[in-house]
């Protein structure tokens, strides 16, 4: 039985949102600020079972993040301003005549203005086999666990057709849940739409380095299947094929227009439901569409959700006007003719980011290039004739993008090859976001400019980034301008003349630094000591936090001896004060498990004791890997193991990695000159003798050194926090390096050093750095932000400009005097063996959750990751 509300019946006009995505949920958002929530009835007809979520960070689902952290929705908003929200009930039928739209339930609304937010469908190619068993979209939460659940049961190898943006993502999904994954691209490289051929060359190299196959320039011809249709493998256009149990179809996505269709409204010759610019459909004004299922007035499907919010906020402007006449310029000048196309993305953990004019199509641009094969980083800027900056692409390293972007159409107040040399590669001046123009745009999800993020500040009081987001939206999108954001708003404090905290966190207004300087002069040696007689007010007496427990503990632990502190972190109030890997010593792995790295300084190990981790390996069922730090690591052991496990490495002579701590991982070595002809210094020796010195030693975060026997640079020294390279008079020192997601060449701090000159400097170096860094920054970041960066550290630690060389010495005596190793005491006392439990009430009780299947003859977790019924999450078509 049908329910009708039909048009003119009710005391307010009525308003259907067709959808509830992304977009969908900002158009109500944009109704209510307009006030027309409080003047109009609004009713939302949505076919996912739930409210709007975050489609944008939908593939995180796979990183166990849940569907409430994806939600987008607060039911309070919904709530609070009467909105009528039909979940699991889309729309079928529109009868425009009547004004009218019927919903899967039978139940029929009446309008007085329709607005179509229905999102995109992923386009299929309409090859052979496309629909066989074992062949998926990656498009709604549903896909996902159905690609899941056939991966585990029916796959080892998996392949996506499509290498743009969400092609990748589901290449990452797919080598997340163990397959051997092929990416097929028919363009000639990847992401074709958003990066150059540079760019496509670096993220292709990266994307192989983590043992992904792709296959670029060829297009899928047949998707292959076996006597029983599940899919086999595929032929492709260049006459390969490849051999695959599970296909996964990410070749874009095609406008949702069937229901504009059905209703006789005018779509493109491609698709979309043909709008003017101010979004209403061409063929009938009372109906609104925005978001994928749009043709733009410029000509365009906009498949970003920046332009969909811009076209969202249109909407509800012009609709604004339309109810209350031409009174507010605001709302009657408002219109979408076109949007940025700019984009930031970490897509397989890669960041990738384009904005402007990135291909370089305007007349007489110029490009300015930065490439580094080794690190995968490409920049590249597009220069227009008057040397106003066009675009750019960004692969690797896209910290600038937030700024660059706000700089495009204007010219730089600095050389373009500065804006692409990466810190420590002779980039003398960083260009920050002070320097942008008002009008800038900041954020492009909500078109927010510099201007108004300063007007939150000095005209609505906004002290807080949480309360410029507030304010503006800014940063409530994608996300990519959030960094940007703090930096503002702290300048724009500080020019105001207010007092900005800086402090750790709600328990404590000191920076990191100045409590170090606290426990350091007093020789306090509690955490609840210094809670109760320097924290602020409301914390004193309190347990404290997640953010200054672990920060203090690591405070006290690199000053232990010094201050007469427990040295051994899990020693009475100490172990408190751990998070859950230094809790157990051991890295928590996906599925619950552990992780046993012992210490092999310098690479080095004889066979004896190769013998000894392969025996505990088989013994315990571990999986083995060969780390690019030139150790073994052992995965998969239970929490009760670790003692187990531990007590028979120790009574080998091992001892523990620190591989769980914000401490000194590895010092890599090549085998110098002992072995290697081009040798001029005997690296393994310094390596390990390195290695030995810094164990254990606690910082801010985690420590990584290599030692090169000769300039060709074997063991990657430049990469590292402090690097060490041979020279023929001794050793050269780098500093301030960096791998990862942010590559950085390290800075030359001193050369031709002696070993006692080497090692004092880097005795010095550490302890600096310790002293005066930030909660959880690397050395790489504490270079570039310290004041003076290298040049202020180079006369601290070599030249004694302070005057504290000697107290940095004496600190590191006494932290090499009193090392101690952790899994040696441990093992040695039963009360601390008493925490190596799954269950406090139930000690011999294993966890149930950590489990195993086979793979390669080893073991890998068998993940409840995505496993249906543990966090149900249906539905994502109409949106």
């Amino acid at each position: 039985m049908s329910t009708t509300a039909p048009v003119g019946t009710g005391p307010r006009p009525t308003i259907v949102l067709v959808g509830h995505g992304m977009v969908g949920q900002r158009f109500l958002e944009a109704l209510a600020e307009r006030g027309l929530t409080a003047t109009h009835r609004v009713v939302v007809l949505c076919e996912e079972p739930r409210p709007a979520y975050d489609r944008v960070q939908l593939t995180s689902y796979f990183s166990g993040r849940t569907p409430e952290e994806l939600s987008m929705t607060d039911m309070g908003f919904i709530e609070e301003h009467g909105i009528e929200l039909h979940l699991g009930d889309p729309a079928e039928t529109v009868d425009r005549a009547a004004r009218k739209v019927t919903a899967r339930s039978g139940l029929v609304v009446g309008y007085d203005t329709l607005v179509l937010a229905t999102g995109s469908f992923p386009f299929v190619p309409p090859v052979p086999g496309k629909d066989a068993e074992g062949c998926f979209v990656y498009r709604t939460i549903e896909d996902l666990l159905a690609i899941e659940e056939y991966a585990k049961a029916r796959a080892t190898t998996g392949a996506v057709v499509g290498g743009g943006l969400l092609g990748l993502e589901a290449a990452g999904a797919l080598k997340g849940l163990g397959l051997a994954t092929h990416i097929v691209e028919f363009a000639p490289r990847l992401m074709p739409v958003q990066v150059d051929e540079g760019g496509g060359a670096a993220l292709l190299r990266t994307i192989e380095n983590m043992g992904l196959t792709v296959h670029t320039g060829t297009g899928t011809q047949e998707v292959v299947t076996g006597d029983d249709g599940a899919v086999t493998g595929m032929k492709l256009s260049d006459g390969s094929t490849v051999a695959t149990d599970l296909v996964v179809f990410s070749a874009g996505v095609r406008p949702r227009d069937q229901l504009a269709r059905d209703c006789g409204l005018t779509v493109g010759e491609r698709g979309g439901i043909s709008v003017d610019d101010r979004c209403r459909t061409v063929s009938d004004q009372r109906v609104f569409a925005i978001g994928e299922c749009a043709l733009a007035s410029d000509g365009r499907v906009y498949g970003l959700v920046a332009p969909g919010y811009e076209m969202a906020e249109t909407a509800a402007a012009v609709i604004a006007a339309d109810a209350t006449g031409p009174t507010d310029a605001s709302l009657t000048d408002a219109s979408f003719t076109g949007a940025d196309l700019s984009t930031k993305l970490k897509l397989l953990g890669v960041d990738v980011a384009s904005f402007g004019d990135a291909h370089g199509a305007a007349a007489d641009c110029l490009d300015v290039v930065y490439a580094d094969s080794r690190s995968g980083t490409y920049k590249k800027l597009v220069i227009g004739a008057g040397g106003e900056l066009l675009g750019g692409i960004l692969v690797g390293d896209a910290d600038a993008y937030g700024t660059l972007r706000a700089f495009t159409g204007s010219v730089p107040p600095i050389a373009p090859e500065q804006l692409v040399l990466p810190a420590g590669a002779g980039a003398p001046v960083q260009l920050g976001p002070s320097s942008l123009p008002d009008e800038a745009i900041i954020c492009s999800c909500h078109n927010v400019t510099k201007g108004a993020i300063r007007g939150a500040v000095t005209e609505h009081a906004c002290t807080t980034v949480p309360e410029v987001k507030k304010c503006t939206k800014a940063g409530t999108g994608c996300g990519s301008c959030v960094k940007v954001l703090g930096q503002l708003v702290t300048s724009e404090l500080e020019a105001s003349g207010v007092e900005v905290d800086k402090g750790l966190c709600g328990c404590f207004s000191q920076t990191r630094e100045e409590l170090y300087e606290i426990v350091l002069a007093l020789r306090i040696s509690s955490y609840q000591q210094l809670l109760d007689r320097y924290g602020r007010e409301d914390a004193r007496g309190g347990d404290g936090c997640e953010v200054c427990k672990p920060t203090v503990g690591s405070i006290v632990a690199s000053l232990a001896p010094t201050i007469g502190a427990e040295g051994y972190v899990l020693g009475g109030e100490q172990a408190a004060l751990q998070d859950t890997n230094d809790h157990f010593l051991a890295n928590l792995q996906r599925n619950g498990s552990y992780s046993i790295v012992p210490r092999i300084p310098g690479g080095e190990i004889t066979p004896e004791k190769l013998i000894v981790i392969g025996e505990v390996a088989r013994d315990f069922g571990l999986y083995t890997k060969i780390t690019g730090g030139q150790r073994i690591d052992m995965f998969g052991a239970r929490v009760e193991q670790l003692p187990l496990i531990w007590a028979r490495l120790v009574d080998a002579g091992f001892e523990s990695g620190h591989a769980y701590g914000k401490s000194l991982r590895t010092v890599k070595s090549c085998v110098g000159q002992t072995w290697c002809r081009y040798g001029v210094q005997d690296s393994v020796r310094m390596a390990i003798d390195l290695e030995l010195r810094y164990r254990g030693l606690r910082s801010p975060h985690k420590l990584k050194s290599a030692v090169s026997g000769c300039a060709r640079e074997c063991a990657e020294a430049q990469s590292k926090d402090f690097g060490i390279i041979a020279t023929a008079a001794g050793w050269n020192l780098y500093v301030g390096g960096n791998g990862g997601a942010t590559p950085r060449h390290a800075d030359l701090l001193a050369q031709d050093l002696s070993d006692a000159e080497l090692i004092r400097l880097i005795d010095r170096f550490l302890m600096f750095y310790i002293r005066t860094a930030d909660r959880l920054e690397r050395t790489s970041t504490w270079l570039e932000r310290i004041p003076g960066g290298l040049d202020h550290v180079r006369e601290v630690v070599v030249e004694d400009s302070l005057g504290i060389c000697e107290e940095l010495e004496s600190l590191m005596a006494a932290h090499v005097a009193a090392y101690r190793d952790e899994w040696a005491e441990t093992i040695n006392d039963p009360e601390k063996l008493s925490r190596f439990v799954s269950f406090v009430n139930a000690p011999d009780t294993p966890d149930p959750v950590v489990g195993f299947v086979p793979e390669r003859d080893q073991i890998k977790p068998d993940l409840p990751l995505l496993s249906i019924g543990s966090r149900p999450l249906e539905g994502s078509a109409q949106r």
